[in-house]
C-alpha cells in the first residue's frame, strides 16, 4: 500500500502560517483553509539557490496546467510566494529569494 506524501504544514508549519495568513489578507478564504490540508508531492527540483518551491500534486513536468488554472501571487515580508491554482486546488507552491525553510523536526 502506497504511503500518502506528508501535510506540507506537518514539515514547514511556519510556511503554511504564512500562506493563509497572505491568503486572507488577499481575499483568498477558500485557499486560505485549503492550504492547511495540502500535501508534499516534491520539491521543485530545478537546483536553483534560490528556489525553494514544493509540489502539492503529481503534474508531468515542463506541460501547461490548461483550462481553470490560475495564478494567485501573495505579499510576504521577503522574497516571492506565488500559488499555481487549478479548479481551487493548489498544484505548486513556488518560493523564491526567501530564507531557507525550517523543516518541522522529527520525534
Amino acid at each position: 500500500m502506497d504511503q500518502e506524501p506528508p501535510l506540507v504544514r506537518e514539515v514547514f508549519p511556519e510556511l503554511v502560517d504564512e500562506l493563509a495568513q497572505l491568503l486572507e489578507e488577499e481575499g483568498e478564504r477558500e485557499l486560505a483553509v485549503c492550504v492547511r490540508d495540502v500535501r508534499m508531492v516534491g520539491e521543485c527540483g530545478c537546483g536553483d539557490d534560490f528556489c525553494q518551491s514544493i509540489r502539492t500534486a503529481h503534474h508531468p513536468d515542463g506541460q501547461p496546467y490548461g483550462p481553470g488554472h490560475r495564478c494567485v501571487p501573495l505579499l510576504p515580508a521577503k522574497g516571492m510566494l506565488i500559488l499555481d491554482v487549478v479548479d481551487g486546488r493548489i498544484m505548486y507552491i513556488e518560493i523564491l529569494e526567501r530564507p531557507p525553510l525550517r523543516r518541522r523536526v522529527q520525534p
